[in-house]
């Protein structure tokens, strides 16, 4: 029996996920939404926005640091190549999207819990494609930092939304604009969306 954990803020598609898996013989879920839960678990699905608090990448890495880690197979709407690297790079073992059809999601279950990473095709095709067309990449921050500054706040306004000093804010900035090849904050986050480093 593959032990599940749901962790998603919203309670209604946990419940339709729930539903799902009652229709399983060989899955159980054992709690819904805290992280805390994780130690009782075989298979975690993890959504990666979960309102406030801690994101699906980090409860993902927090989770990975634990004596005997369940598996964390990533249920998302989002595609974007931020979301995407963020829970690879923060050790999800799958990475779906909650279109996919209830067949495709057992069998990612499976297959996630005997050990195997599974990807959705939109997402394996964004990483082959980052690979055969290597770019410097954001990390998690410097694309939460490009996100604050496409919803227009200022250096000293990111700095209190992250509890950073605007010293670590500007020097953010300036490796985002390395990688990227810009040299203002409009470029950036120009070539940062036509890359699909942020939310739609």
């Amino acid at each position: 029996m593959i032990r599940l954990l749901l962790v998603d803020d919203h309670p209604v598609v946990r419940k339709g996920l729930r539903a799902v898996f009652d229709q399983a013989d060989d899955m159980a879920v054992t709690g819904e939404e805290s992280v805390r839960l994780a130690p009782g678990a075989d298979v975690v699905l993890m959504d990666l926005r979960l309102g406030a608090g801690m994101s699906g990448a980090e409860s993902t890495r927090l989770i990975g640091g634990l004596p005997r880690p369940p598996r964390v197979l990533v249920l998302t709407t989002y595609d974007t190549d931020g979301d995407i690297f963020a829970a690879i790079e923060a050790g999800a073992a799958g990475y779906l999207l909650k279109d996919a059809p209830t067949g495709d999601l057992l069998d990612a279950i499976r297959a996630v819990a005997r050990g195997e990473t599974i990807l959705a095709p939109p997402v394996a095709a964004r990483l082959v494609t980052r690979m055969r067309s290597p770019r410097a990449s954001l990390s998690p921050r410097e694309v939460e930092i490009v996100l604050l500054v496409a919803d227009g706040l200022s250096n000293r306004q990111i700095a209190r939304e992250l509890f950073v000093s605007e010293a670590t804010v500007k020097s953010h900035l300036v490796h985002i604009y390395a990688k990227l090849e810009v040299d203002n904050r409009t470029g950036a986050v120009k070539v940062a969306r036509r890359r699909g480093l942020l939310r739609r």
